[in-house]
């Protein structure tokens, strides 16, 4: 049971310090490695050519409409790859020499669920530059509940309309360092804690 509470703070200490570190990232400069994804909001600009300047948001299918230009494939490309892609079509019939700049104004929000003997059950934003893992969703949902069996931990995860069950023992995780086994999540997944028995 103490095992049980020292984990559940341990995790919630956790999340507070990457959840700070996460707003810091998004006043800072935007992780070169981030692809863009559909109904992320951005901004685009060229170099002393305002009337180009957009405020857009990427479809579902991927794509952005840009004066001159017209339908772009975004999603899937980071921000400087998206850049590359707009300055060759502008330059090629358009633009000498023209420099653009993309900035993700908003970024699509992707959840995911933990249910289960936890805390607060529900759903739970994903972090939006970075990777969001089992413990850190646990800790979301404010932590282990005091009936929790944290080691029966389970991601429930649909692809291609197939459900898949991941275990995850967190034991492995807390008490043996074993970091790779906080697996990453993806959008959609549930978390699940069942009850201890015992």
């Amino acid at each position: 049971m103490r095992n049980v509470y020292l984990i559940t703070k341990i995790l919630l200490l956790a999340a507070l310090l990457t959840t700070q570190a996460g707003v810091l990232s998004l006043g800072a400069q935007q992780k070169s490695d981030y692809r863009i994804q559909p109904e992320d909001i951005l901004e685009i600009a060229v170099y002393e050519q305002s009337d180009l300047d957009v405020r857009i948001r990427v479809t579902f299918g991927g794509e952005i409409a840009f004066p001159l230009i017209g339908k772009i494939k975004a999603a899937d490309l980071t921000v400087g790859e998206l850049e590359e892609k707009i300055t060759k079509l502008l330059a090629a019939d358009y633009l000498v020499n023209p420099q653009v700049r993309v900035f993700i104004a908003e970024y699509h929000i992707k959840q995911i669920s933990v249910l289960g003997a936890v805390k607060k059950p529900g759903k739970y934003d994903m972090y939006a530059e970075r990777d969001t893992t089992v413990l850190e969703a646990i800790a979301m949902a404010g932590g282990f509940s005091d009936v929790a069996n944290a080691d029966g931990t389970k991601v429930i995860r649909t692809e291609d309309g197939k459900e898949s069950s991941i275990s995850v023992k967190v034991s492995n995780i807390t008490k043996k360092g074993q970091k790779d086994k906080d697996i990453k999540l993806e959008p959609g997944d549930i978390v699940f804690v069942p009850e201890s028995f015992f």
